[in-house]
C-alpha cells in the first residue's frame, strides 16, 4: 500500500520526536537505530518547528564541535501518549525499526 508523501513526513516527524525523548538523542544514534540518511535526520529534526514541537540542542558541558543531544522541550499539540501507543503502525508505515 503507497502512503502519501504528506503522512509519511508527518509519521517522520513524530518518530524523529520520539526517539529523541526516548533518549535516542544524537543524529548519529538515529542514523544507528533508523538507517535513515543523515541528510533526512538533519532535515527532520529541523522541521519538528513545522509542527510545533520545540526541539532544541543541548551542548555538551565543555565540548566544541556541536557536541550534545537534543531535547524535546514542549510537544506543542501532538499528543506524544498517540504516538506511543501507535509507535509499531508509525515505524511500519515508514519501514523503520
Amino acid at each position: 500500500m503507497a502512503i502519501s508523501k504528506t503522512k509519511s513526513s508527518f509519521y517522520r516527524r513524530l518518530y524523529i520526536a520520539h526517539l529523541i525523548d526516548s533518549g535516542i538523542a544524537t543524529v548519529p544514534d538515529i542514523l544507528e537505530y533508523t538507517g535513515m540518511p543523515r541528510r533526512t535526520a538533519q532535515d527532520t529534526i529541523k522541521s519538528l518547528a513545522d509542527l510545533d514541537i520545540v526541539c532544541i540542542f543541548k551542548q555538551t558541558q565543555g565540548e566544541r564541535n556541536r557536541s550534545g543531544r537534543y531535547k524535546i522541550e514542549d510537544w506543542g499539540a501532538i499528543n506524544k501518549a498517540w504516538i506511543a501507543d501507535n509507535i509499531a503502525e508509525i515505524k511500519q508505515v515508514l519501514d523503520y525499526p
